[in-house]
Protein backbone atom coordinates (compact mmCIF):
# COMPACT_ATOMS: atom_id res chain seq x y z
CA UNK A 1 0.00 0.00 0.00
CA UNK A 2 1.04 3.59 -0.60
CA UNK A 3 -0.53 7.03 -0.47
CA UNK A 4 -2.51 8.18 -3.53
CA UNK A 5 -3.76 11.65 -4.39
CA UNK A 6 -6.07 11.33 -7.41
CA UNK A 7 -9.09 9.07 -7.88
CA UNK A 8 -7.39 7.62 -10.95
CA UNK A 9 -4.42 6.55 -8.84
CA UNK A 10 -6.72 5.07 -6.21
CA UNK A 11 -8.53 3.04 -8.84
CA UNK A 12 -5.23 1.77 -10.25
CA UNK A 13 -3.96 0.73 -6.78
CA UNK A 14 -7.37 -0.76 -5.95
CA UNK A 15 -7.26 -2.94 -9.08
CA UNK A 16 -3.63 -3.88 -8.43
CA UNK A 17 -4.60 -5.29 -5.03
CA UNK A 18 -8.00 -6.63 -6.09
CA UNK A 19 -7.04 -8.74 -9.11
CA UNK A 20 -4.66 -11.13 -7.27
CA UNK A 21 -7.15 -11.42 -4.39
CA UNK A 22 -9.94 -12.20 -6.85
CA UNK A 23 -7.86 -14.82 -8.64
CA UNK A 24 -6.93 -16.32 -5.27
CA UNK A 25 -10.54 -16.42 -4.07
CA UNK A 26 -11.82 -17.84 -7.34
CA UNK A 27 -9.22 -20.59 -7.22
CA UNK A 28 -10.08 -21.36 -3.58
CA UNK A 29 -13.73 -21.55 -4.57
CA UNK A 30 -12.77 -23.62 -7.59
CA UNK A 31 -11.40 -26.23 -5.21
CA UNK A 32 -14.86 -26.65 -3.71
CA UNK A 33 -16.34 -26.37 -7.20
CA UNK A 34 -14.04 -29.15 -8.45
CA UNK A 35 -14.85 -31.28 -5.39
CA UNK A 36 -18.57 -30.90 -6.08
CA UNK A 37 -18.41 -31.44 -9.85
CA UNK A 38 -16.07 -34.44 -9.65
CA UNK A 39 -18.10 -35.96 -6.80
CA UNK A 40 -21.22 -35.51 -8.93
CA UNK A 41 -19.57 -37.50 -11.69
CA UNK A 42 -19.12 -40.33 -9.20
CA UNK A 43 -22.90 -40.37 -8.61
CA UNK A 44 -25.88 -38.34 -7.37
CA UNK A 45 -25.59 -39.83 -3.86
CA UNK A 46 -21.89 -38.85 -3.70
CA UNK A 47 -22.83 -35.31 -4.75
CA UNK A 48 -25.56 -35.16 -2.11
CA UNK A 49 -23.17 -36.51 0.55
CA UNK A 50 -20.51 -33.92 -0.25
CA UNK A 51 -23.29 -31.28 -0.28
CA UNK A 52 -24.36 -32.20 3.24
CA UNK A 53 -20.74 -32.37 4.44
CA UNK A 54 -19.93 -28.99 2.91
CA UNK A 55 -23.06 -27.43 4.40
CA UNK A 56 -21.82 -28.43 7.86
CA UNK A 57 -18.16 -27.50 7.31
CA UNK A 58 -18.49 -24.16 5.50
CA UNK A 59 -20.31 -22.21 8.26
CA UNK A 60 -17.70 -23.41 10.76
CA UNK A 61 -14.78 -22.59 8.47
CA UNK A 62 -16.08 -19.20 7.36
CA UNK A 63 -17.02 -18.26 10.92
CA UNK A 64 -13.53 -19.08 12.23
CA UNK A 65 -12.12 -17.47 9.11
CA UNK A 66 -13.65 -14.20 10.30
CA UNK A 67 -11.52 -14.41 13.44
CA UNK A 68 -8.38 -15.28 11.49
CA UNK A 69 -8.69 -12.48 8.92
CA UNK A 70 -9.11 -9.90 11.70
CA UNK A 71 -5.32 -9.67 11.67
CA UNK A 72 -5.58 -7.93 8.25
CA UNK A 73 -7.04 -4.56 9.39
CA UNK A 74 -4.84 -4.63 12.52
CA UNK A 75 -1.65 -4.92 10.46
CA UNK A 76 -2.93 -2.62 7.70
CA UNK A 77 -3.53 0.13 10.25
CA UNK A 78 -0.09 -0.47 11.80
CA UNK A 79 1.47 -0.03 8.37
CA UNK A 80 -0.55 3.13 7.68
CA UNK A 81 0.42 4.54 11.09
CA UNK A 82 4.08 3.47 10.54
CA UNK A 83 4.09 1.26 13.64
CA UNK A 84 5.84 -1.67 11.98
CA UNK A 85 7.66 -2.59 15.22
CA UNK A 86 4.40 -4.16 16.47
CA UNK A 87 3.80 -6.38 13.46
CA UNK A 88 6.10 -9.35 14.21
CA UNK A 89 4.56 -10.07 17.61
CA UNK A 90 1.05 -9.62 16.19
CA UNK A 91 1.71 -12.23 13.51
CA UNK A 92 3.17 -14.81 15.89
CA UNK A 93 0.29 -14.43 18.33
CA UNK A 94 -2.18 -14.77 15.43
CA UNK A 95 -0.58 -18.08 14.43
CA UNK A 96 -0.87 -19.35 18.03
CA UNK A 97 -4.54 -18.40 18.02
CA UNK A 98 -5.11 -20.13 14.67
CA UNK A 99 -3.67 -23.41 15.98
CA UNK A 100 -5.75 -23.21 19.17
CA UNK A 101 -8.94 -22.58 17.18
CA UNK A 102 -8.17 -25.49 14.83
CA UNK A 103 -7.70 -27.91 17.73
CA UNK A 104 -10.95 -26.66 19.29
CA UNK A 105 -12.91 -27.21 16.06
CA UNK A 106 -11.54 -30.75 15.70
CA UNK A 107 -12.43 -31.60 19.31
CA UNK A 108 -15.97 -30.25 19.08
CA UNK A 109 -16.49 -31.82 15.67
CA UNK A 110 -15.52 -35.26 16.96
CA UNK A 111 -18.30 -35.00 19.55
CA UNK A 112 -21.08 -33.47 17.44
CA UNK A 113 -20.66 -34.91 13.95
CA UNK A 114 -22.60 -38.13 14.47
CA UNK A 115 -25.50 -36.52 16.38
CA UNK A 116 -25.91 -33.84 13.68
CA UNK A 117 -25.97 -36.36 10.82
CA UNK A 118 -28.32 -38.65 12.73
CA UNK A 119 -30.86 -35.82 12.94
CA UNK A 120 -31.20 -35.88 9.16
CA UNK A 121 -33.20 -38.41 7.22
CA UNK A 122 -30.44 -39.37 4.78
CA UNK A 123 -29.93 -42.39 2.56
CA UNK A 124 -27.23 -44.71 3.91
CA UNK A 125 -24.65 -43.88 1.24
CA UNK A 126 -25.31 -40.12 1.53
CA UNK A 127 -24.85 -40.37 5.31
CA UNK A 128 -21.61 -42.35 4.92
CA UNK A 129 -20.18 -39.95 2.34
CA UNK A 130 -21.01 -36.84 4.37
CA UNK A 131 -19.46 -38.26 7.55
CA UNK A 132 -16.19 -39.50 6.14
CA UNK A 133 -15.80 -36.52 3.80
CA UNK A 134 -15.71 -34.38 6.96
CA UNK A 135 -13.44 -36.82 8.83
CA UNK A 136 -10.94 -36.71 5.97
CA UNK A 137 -11.19 -32.93 5.71
CA UNK A 138 -10.50 -32.63 9.44
CA UNK A 139 -6.93 -33.82 8.90
CA UNK A 140 -6.20 -30.53 7.13
CA UNK A 141 -7.84 -28.05 9.51
CA UNK A 142 -4.68 -27.01 11.42
CA UNK A 143 -2.61 -26.19 8.31
CA UNK A 144 -5.58 -24.46 6.66
CA UNK A 145 -6.10 -22.12 9.62
CA UNK A 146 -2.37 -21.34 9.77
CA UNK A 147 -2.38 -20.70 6.01
CA UNK A 148 -5.35 -18.33 6.30
CA UNK A 149 -3.51 -16.36 8.98
CA UNK A 150 -0.31 -16.09 6.94
CA UNK A 151 -2.31 -15.19 3.87
CA UNK A 152 -4.02 -12.36 5.77
CA UNK A 153 -0.60 -11.09 6.85
CA UNK A 154 0.70 -11.15 3.28
CA UNK A 155 -2.41 -9.41 1.95
CA UNK A 156 -2.30 -6.72 4.64
CA UNK A 157 1.05 -5.64 3.19
CA UNK A 158 -0.53 -5.35 -0.27
CA UNK A 159 1.52 -8.33 -1.53
CA UNK A 160 -1.57 -10.09 -2.84
CA UNK A 161 0.25 -11.58 -5.83
CA UNK A 162 2.19 -13.87 -3.49
CA UNK A 163 -0.97 -15.52 -2.16
CA UNK A 164 -2.24 -15.79 -5.72
CA UNK A 165 0.87 -17.75 -6.71
CA UNK A 166 0.45 -20.11 -3.74
CA UNK A 167 -3.13 -20.91 -4.70
CA UNK A 168 -2.24 -21.27 -8.38
CA UNK A 169 0.06 -24.09 -7.30
CA UNK A 170 -2.54 -25.67 -5.00
CA UNK A 171 -5.45 -25.89 -7.50
CA UNK A 172 -3.94 -28.32 -10.03
CA UNK A 173 -2.68 -30.39 -7.10
CA UNK A 174 -6.23 -30.55 -5.75
CA UNK A 175 -7.65 -31.57 -9.14
CA UNK A 176 -5.05 -34.32 -9.53
CA UNK A 177 -5.66 -35.64 -6.02
CA UNK A 178 -9.43 -35.64 -6.64
CA UNK A 179 -8.81 -37.70 -9.78
CA UNK A 180 -6.75 -40.14 -7.73
CA UNK A 181 -8.92 -40.51 -4.64
CA UNK A 182 -12.47 -40.06 -5.98
CA UNK A 183 -12.21 -42.39 -8.95
CA UNK A 184 -9.37 -44.65 -7.83
CA UNK A 185 -6.26 -44.26 -9.95
CA UNK A 186 -2.57 -45.16 -9.69
CA UNK A 187 -3.40 -48.12 -7.48
CA UNK A 188 -5.47 -46.09 -4.99
CA UNK A 189 -8.99 -47.37 -4.15
CA UNK A 190 -11.98 -45.35 -5.42
CA UNK A 191 -13.34 -43.47 -2.40
CA UNK A 192 -16.08 -41.55 -4.24
CA UNK A 193 -17.15 -38.33 -2.54
CA UNK A 194 -15.01 -39.16 0.51
CA UNK A 195 -11.96 -38.94 -1.76
CA UNK A 196 -12.57 -35.23 -2.31
CA UNK A 197 -12.14 -34.70 1.44
CA UNK A 198 -8.84 -36.59 1.39
CA UNK A 199 -7.63 -34.57 -1.59
CA UNK A 200 -8.61 -31.25 -0.02
CA UNK A 201 -6.84 -32.07 3.28
CA UNK A 202 -3.60 -32.86 1.46
CA UNK A 203 -3.93 -29.63 -0.54
CA UNK A 204 -4.35 -27.69 2.73
CA UNK A 205 -1.02 -29.06 4.00
CA UNK A 206 0.72 -28.18 0.75
CA UNK A 207 -0.63 -24.62 0.78
CA UNK A 208 0.49 -24.09 4.39
CA UNK A 209 4.06 -25.22 3.75
CA UNK A 210 4.31 -23.00 0.66
CA UNK A 211 3.01 -19.99 2.64
CA UNK A 212 5.61 -20.58 5.37
CA UNK A 213 8.34 -20.69 2.72
CA UNK A 214 7.05 -17.44 1.16
CA UNK A 215 7.13 -15.43 4.41
CA UNK A 216 10.57 -16.87 5.22
CA UNK A 217 12.13 -15.96 1.87
CA UNK A 218 10.42 -12.74 0.74
CA UNK A 219 10.53 -9.08 1.76
CA UNK A 220 9.19 -7.38 3.81
CA UNK A 221 8.40 -10.46 5.90
CA UNK A 222 12.04 -11.44 6.40
CA UNK A 223 12.51 -8.51 8.80
CA UNK A 224 9.95 -10.00 11.18
CA UNK A 225 11.95 -13.22 11.78
CA UNK A 226 8.72 -15.19 11.91
CA UNK A 227 10.42 -18.59 12.24
CA UNK A 228 12.71 -17.48 15.08
CA UNK A 229 12.48 -15.51 18.33
CA UNK A 230 9.10 -16.95 19.19
CA UNK A 231 7.33 -15.41 22.16
CA UNK A 232 4.92 -16.96 24.64
CA UNK A 233 1.21 -16.95 23.85
CA UNK A 234 -0.39 -13.74 25.11
CA UNK A 235 -4.05 -13.38 26.02
CA UNK A 236 -3.77 -9.60 25.65
CA UNK A 237 -2.72 -9.92 22.01
CA UNK A 238 -5.45 -12.48 21.39
CA UNK A 239 -8.00 -10.09 22.87
CA UNK A 240 -7.10 -7.44 20.29
CA UNK A 241 -7.68 -9.86 17.43
CA UNK A 242 -10.74 -11.46 19.02
CA UNK A 243 -12.30 -8.04 19.64
CA UNK A 244 -12.51 -7.61 15.88
CA UNK A 245 -12.56 -11.26 14.85
CA UNK A 246 -15.36 -12.64 17.02
CA UNK A 247 -18.04 -10.19 15.82
CA UNK A 248 -16.76 -10.59 12.27
CA UNK A 249 -16.73 -14.38 12.58
CA UNK A 250 -20.24 -14.52 14.01
CA UNK A 251 -21.55 -12.16 11.32
CA UNK A 252 -20.05 -14.39 8.63
CA UNK A 253 -21.30 -17.48 10.47
CA UNK A 254 -24.86 -16.14 10.60
CA UNK A 255 -24.69 -15.48 6.87
CA UNK A 256 -23.18 -18.80 5.82
CA UNK A 257 -25.03 -20.92 8.36
CA UNK A 258 -28.34 -19.88 6.87
CA UNK A 259 -27.25 -21.66 3.68
CA UNK A 260 -26.38 -24.71 5.75
CA UNK A 261 -29.77 -24.53 7.45
CA UNK A 262 -31.52 -24.33 4.09
CA UNK A 263 -29.53 -27.29 2.77
CA UNK A 264 -30.46 -29.31 5.85
CA UNK A 265 -34.12 -28.34 5.42
CA UNK A 266 -33.80 -29.47 1.80
CA UNK A 267 -33.19 -32.99 3.12
CA UNK A 268 -37.00 -33.26 3.30
CA UNK A 269 -37.00 -33.31 -0.50
CA UNK A 270 -35.58 -35.84 -2.94
CA UNK A 271 -31.89 -36.59 -3.43
CA UNK A 272 -32.16 -34.95 -6.88
CA UNK A 273 -33.46 -31.74 -5.30
CA UNK A 274 -30.64 -31.72 -2.72
CA UNK A 275 -28.07 -32.27 -5.47
CA UNK A 276 -29.56 -29.54 -7.71
CA UNK A 277 -29.80 -27.06 -4.84
CA UNK A 278 -26.18 -27.71 -3.86
CA UNK A 279 -25.01 -27.34 -7.46
CA UNK A 280 -26.69 -23.93 -7.72
CA UNK A 281 -25.32 -22.84 -4.31
CA UNK A 282 -21.88 -24.05 -5.36
CA UNK A 283 -21.90 -21.96 -8.53
CA UNK A 284 -23.24 -18.89 -6.72
CA UNK A 285 -20.43 -19.33 -4.19
CA UNK A 286 -18.02 -19.11 -7.10
CA UNK A 287 -19.62 -15.84 -8.28
CA UNK A 288 -19.56 -14.55 -4.69
CA UNK A 289 -15.78 -14.52 -4.85
CA UNK A 290 -16.00 -11.22 -6.77
CA UNK A 291 -17.79 -9.12 -4.11
CA UNK A 292 -15.91 -10.97 -1.37
CA UNK A 293 -12.60 -10.04 -3.01
CA UNK A 294 -13.74 -6.44 -3.35
CA UNK A 295 -14.56 -6.47 0.36
CA UNK A 296 -11.16 -7.89 1.27
CA UNK A 297 -9.47 -5.23 -0.86
CA UNK A 298 -11.48 -2.51 0.86
CA UNK A 299 -10.42 -3.85 4.28
CA UNK A 300 -6.76 -3.44 3.28
CA UNK A 301 -7.12 -0.05 1.56
CA UNK A 302 -9.44 1.53 4.12
CA UNK A 303 -7.47 0.07 7.03
CA UNK A 304 -4.29 1.63 5.63
CA UNK A 305 -5.90 5.05 5.10
CA UNK A 306 -7.60 5.04 8.52
CA UNK A 307 -4.27 4.15 10.14
CA UNK A 308 -2.73 7.13 8.35
CA UNK A 309 -5.75 9.26 9.40
CA UNK A 310 -6.68 10.07 5.80
CA UNK A 311 -10.42 9.58 6.26
CA UNK A 312 -11.52 11.25 3.02
CA UNK A 313 -9.32 8.84 1.09
CA UNK A 314 -10.84 5.92 3.03
CA UNK A 315 -14.34 7.07 2.03
CA UNK A 316 -13.32 7.31 -1.63
CA UNK A 317 -12.10 3.71 -1.59
CA UNK A 318 -15.43 2.64 -0.07
CA UNK A 319 -17.53 4.14 -2.87
CA UNK A 320 -15.11 2.84 -5.48
CA UNK A 321 -15.35 -0.72 -4.19
CA UNK A 322 -19.13 -0.84 -3.78
CA UNK A 323 -19.82 0.47 -7.29
CA UNK A 324 -17.30 -1.97 -8.79
CA UNK A 325 -18.88 -4.95 -7.02
CA UNK A 326 -22.40 -4.13 -8.19
CA UNK A 327 -21.32 -3.55 -11.79
CA UNK A 328 -19.53 -6.89 -11.99
CA UNK A 329 -22.49 -8.71 -10.37
CA UNK A 330 -24.98 -7.35 -12.93
CA UNK A 331 -22.66 -8.43 -15.73
CA UNK A 332 -22.28 -11.89 -14.17
CA UNK A 333 -26.06 -12.20 -13.86
CA UNK A 334 -26.53 -11.56 -17.55
CA UNK A 335 -23.91 -14.16 -18.46
CA UNK A 336 -25.45 -16.69 -16.06
CA UNK A 337 -28.90 -16.15 -17.56
CA UNK A 338 -27.60 -16.77 -21.07
CA UNK A 339 -25.49 -19.83 -20.25
CA UNK A 340 -27.64 -21.51 -17.60
CA UNK A 341 -27.89 -24.72 -19.68
CA UNK A 342 -24.12 -25.01 -19.86
CA UNK A 343 -23.69 -24.34 -16.13
CA UNK A 344 -26.30 -26.94 -15.18
CA UNK A 345 -24.70 -29.58 -17.40
CA UNK A 346 -21.37 -29.12 -15.60
CA UNK A 347 -22.78 -30.69 -12.46
CA UNK A 348 -24.70 -33.67 -13.71
CA UNK A 349 -25.64 -35.73 -16.75
CA UNK A 350 -29.01 -36.62 -15.24
CA UNK A 351 -31.81 -34.76 -17.10
CA UNK A 352 -33.97 -34.40 -13.98
CA UNK A 353 -31.11 -32.93 -11.95
CA UNK A 354 -30.18 -30.57 -14.80
CA UNK A 355 -33.77 -29.33 -15.06
CA UNK A 356 -33.86 -28.54 -11.33
CA UNK A 357 -30.46 -26.82 -11.40
CA UNK A 358 -31.65 -24.50 -14.17
CA UNK A 359 -34.67 -23.50 -12.09
CA UNK A 360 -32.51 -22.74 -9.05
CA UNK A 361 -30.12 -20.69 -11.20
CA UNK A 362 -32.82 -18.13 -12.04
CA UNK A 363 -33.15 -17.36 -8.33
CA UNK A 364 -29.37 -17.40 -8.00
CA UNK A 365 -29.05 -14.49 -10.44
CA UNK A 366 -30.99 -12.14 -8.15
CA UNK A 367 -29.33 -13.66 -5.12
CA UNK A 368 -25.78 -12.85 -6.25
CA UNK A 369 -26.65 -9.23 -7.07
CA UNK A 370 -27.87 -8.72 -3.48
CA UNK A 371 -24.64 -10.34 -2.26
CA UNK A 372 -22.57 -8.03 -4.46
CA UNK A 373 -23.99 -5.01 -2.64
CA UNK A 374 -23.52 -6.31 0.91
CA UNK A 375 -20.12 -8.03 0.84
CA UNK A 376 -18.01 -4.97 -0.15
CA UNK A 377 -19.72 -2.93 2.57
CA UNK A 378 -18.78 -5.54 5.18
CA UNK A 379 -15.16 -5.34 4.00
CA UNK A 380 -15.22 -1.55 4.20
CA UNK A 381 -16.55 -1.65 7.77
CA UNK A 382 -13.82 -4.12 8.76
CA UNK A 383 -11.28 -1.59 7.50
CA UNK A 384 -12.70 0.87 10.03
CA UNK A 385 -12.68 -1.93 12.66
CA UNK A 386 -16.44 -1.37 12.95
CA UNK A 387 -17.78 -4.90 13.34
CA UNK A 388 -20.23 -5.09 16.26
CA UNK A 389 -23.23 -3.60 14.46
CA UNK A 390 -22.50 -5.86 11.48
CA UNK A 391 -23.01 -8.83 13.79
CA UNK A 392 -26.45 -7.58 14.89
CA UNK A 393 -27.48 -6.83 11.29
CA UNK A 394 -26.44 -10.30 10.15
CA UNK A 395 -28.37 -12.04 12.92
CA UNK A 396 -31.59 -10.11 12.34
CA UNK A 397 -31.60 -10.01 8.54
CA UNK A 398 -30.56 -13.61 7.90
CA UNK A 399 -32.09 -15.53 10.79
CA UNK A 400 -34.82 -13.13 11.92
CA UNK A 401 -36.11 -12.24 8.44
CA UNK A 402 -34.57 -14.39 5.69
CA UNK A 403 -34.95 -17.92 7.04
CA UNK A 404 -38.50 -17.50 8.45
CA UNK A 405 -39.59 -15.98 5.14
CA UNK A 406 -38.11 -18.90 3.23
CA UNK A 407 -39.67 -21.46 5.57
CA UNK A 408 -43.15 -19.98 5.17
CA UNK A 409 -42.87 -19.77 1.38
CA UNK A 410 -41.47 -23.31 1.10
CA UNK A 411 -44.03 -24.96 3.35
CA UNK A 412 -47.19 -22.92 2.82
CA UNK A 413 -47.04 -21.98 -0.87
CA UNK A 414 -46.57 -23.81 -4.16
CA UNK A 415 -42.95 -22.58 -4.36
CA UNK A 416 -41.75 -25.48 -2.17
CA UNK A 417 -37.87 -25.68 -2.25
CA UNK A 418 -37.63 -22.47 -4.30
CA UNK A 419 -39.29 -20.61 -1.43
CA UNK A 420 -36.10 -21.00 0.58
CA UNK A 421 -34.18 -19.17 -2.14
CA UNK A 422 -36.60 -16.25 -2.05
CA UNK A 423 -36.06 -16.14 1.71
CA UNK A 424 -32.30 -16.01 1.17
CA UNK A 425 -32.71 -13.12 -1.28
CA UNK A 426 -34.91 -11.20 1.17
CA UNK A 427 -32.43 -11.74 4.00
CA UNK A 428 -29.40 -10.69 1.96
CA UNK A 429 -31.19 -7.64 0.54
CA UNK A 430 -32.34 -6.45 3.97
CA UNK A 431 -28.85 -6.94 5.40
CA UNK A 432 -27.19 -5.06 2.54
CA UNK A 433 -29.44 -2.01 3.00
CA UNK A 434 -28.80 -1.96 6.75
CA UNK A 435 -25.03 -2.31 6.25
CA UNK A 436 -25.01 0.58 3.77
CA UNK A 437 -26.80 2.77 6.31
CA UNK A 438 -24.18 1.85 8.90
CA UNK A 439 -21.32 2.63 6.53
CA UNK A 440 -22.76 6.09 5.81
CA UNK A 441 -22.85 6.77 9.55
CA UNK A 442 -19.29 5.56 10.14
CA UNK A 443 -17.91 7.57 7.22
CA UNK A 444 -19.71 10.70 8.41
CA UNK A 445 -18.34 10.21 11.93
CA UNK A 446 -14.74 9.82 10.75
CA UNK A 447 -15.02 12.69 8.29
CA UNK A 448 -16.43 14.95 11.02
CA UNK A 449 -13.56 13.90 13.29
CA UNK A 450 -11.08 14.76 10.53
CA UNK A 451 -12.58 18.24 10.03
CA UNK A 452 -12.56 18.88 13.78
CA UNK A 453 -8.90 17.87 14.01
CA UNK A 454 -7.97 20.28 11.19
CA UNK A 455 -9.87 23.15 12.84
CA UNK A 456 -8.08 22.51 16.14
CA UNK A 457 -4.73 22.48 14.36
CA UNK A 458 -5.48 25.93 12.95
Amino acid sequence: MHKTERLKDKFKLFITILVPILITQVILSMMNFVDTVMSGRAGATDLAGVAIGSSIWMPVFTGINGILIAVTPIIAQYIGAQKTDKIATTIKQAVYLAILLAITVIAIGSLLLNPILNLMDLEDHVHYTAKYYLVALGAGIVPQFVFTTLRSVIDAHGKTRLTMIIILIALPLNVFLNYVFIFGNFGVPAYGGVGSGIATAISFWAGCFIAIFVVYKNKPFQQYNLLTNWVKPSLNHWKEQLKIGVPTGFAIFFETSIFAAVTLLMSAYSTYTIAAHQAAINFVSLLYMVPLSVGMTLTIAIGYEVGARRFYDARSYGYLGISSGIFIAVFSGIILFIFNDFVASLYSNNPDVIRLIKQFIYYAIIFQIADAFGAPIQGALRGYKDVNITLVIALISYWGIGLPTGYVLANYTALEPFGYWIGLIVGLGTGAIALFTRLMYVQKTYTKYSVTAVDQAK
